[in-house]
């Protein structure tokens, strides 16, 4: 890592959508630096799916390979967290040291809101997961169960159908509509009723939900779960907000020139390969915008801007 503390650009999270936008921005020759506390939210998978060319690896592979690759480019990696951002921008890190920059982008993603359950945590991200394009296909055809958390958990118990001819759902706090148990009837989906009490584990594995005395065995159990962004120091700064997110349009920019904002922070629903992309999106548009800047301050300089004076910006 350089001494500079003063870049072009700092990138706040050092998941997908960060890697990839410093990966992008390194390209770019922009002064780049990436700061991580080091806590992707899925860290207890044990690989990540629906990525091109890199189905099944260890998400914390990924990650290594993406910090190998950003070294290239000369990307200042500062393991940290930033406990404040100001205006200008200033980003003040736990460890003291303070970072200057033209831009900043965010990538710090969400962490899940799980149910206060026995068990569950202890399975979260193995076999209790979320996302059934993430995890579907490893538990295929098992014994699966949906966790009814609020009214769209009907349509998260008809989307695991897919993976599975055995689906329960279990009604626990969101119990089924009339229409709705017609739909989870017409596809086979048997519907618990009470509430889910504990998820029962055994040597390390998921084995099924208790429900008081009850037990029903199971191989996995889905959840949709309530998101939290990661997204305090865009709101302090005064980023506009639509439906509890940060709004950003579609190059990532938020409502306060100068900050962006890629992956799940912004797009809870977002799988790796998505935030990736959004992060490499968003470094495209940031970067058009320190361009334009650069031509306006060239023009406003005495003396333009020279060669000599740009092999000097870029040591």
């Amino acid at each position: 890592m350089t001494e500079n503390s003063s870049y072009d650009v700092v990138v706040v999270g050092g998941g997908a959508a960060g890697l990839n936008a410093a990966l992008m921005l390194g390209r770019a020759r922009r002064r780049v630096a990436v700061v991580d506390g080091g806590a992707p939210r899925n860290a207890p998978a044990a690989h990540m799916h629906g990525f091109l060319s890199r189905d099944g690896l260890p998400p914390d592979e990924l990650l290594k390979i993406g910090r190998e690759e950003l070294a290239g480019y000369g990307v200042d990696l500062v393991d940290d967290d930033v406990t404040s951002l100001e205006p200008g921008f200033t980003l003040r890190l736990a460890g003291g040291r303070v970072l200057t920059a033209r831009r900043v982008l965010y990538a710090t993603g969400v962490h899940d809101d799980l149910p206060d359950l026995p068990g569950l945590r202890e399975s979260w991200g193995t076999d209790a997961v979320t996302c059934p394009y993430c995890h579907g296909y490893e538990v295929r055809d098992r014994p699966l169960g949906v966790l009814g958390t609020e009214a769209a958990s009907v349509e998260h118990a008809l989307l695991v159908r897919q993976w599975s001819p055995d689906v329960v759902y279990f009604a626990h706090t969101a119990p089924p509509s009339e229409e709705d148990r017609t739909r989870l009837d017409a596809r086979g989906i048997r519907v618990v009723e009470g509430t889910v009490t504990a998820v029962r584990r055994v040597d390390g594995k998921l084995t099924g939900v208790e429900l008081g005395s009850r037990f029903v065995p199971r191989a996995a159990l889905f959840i949709r779960t309530r998101t939290v962004p990661h997204d305090a120091h865009l709101r302090e700064l005064g980023c506009a907000v639509e439906n509890d997110v940060v709004k950003v349009d579609p190059g990532g920019q938020t409502s306060v020139p100068g900050v962006w904002a890629a992956g799940n922070v912004v797009d809870a629903r977002a799988t790796v390969i998505i935030a990736a992309a959004q992060g490499a999106a968003a470094a495209g548009v940031l970067n058009h915008d320190l361009v334009t800047e650069d031509v306006r301050m060239a023009i406003d300089s005495h003396g333009g801007f020279t060669p000599a004076a740009e092999r000097a910006a870029m040591r």
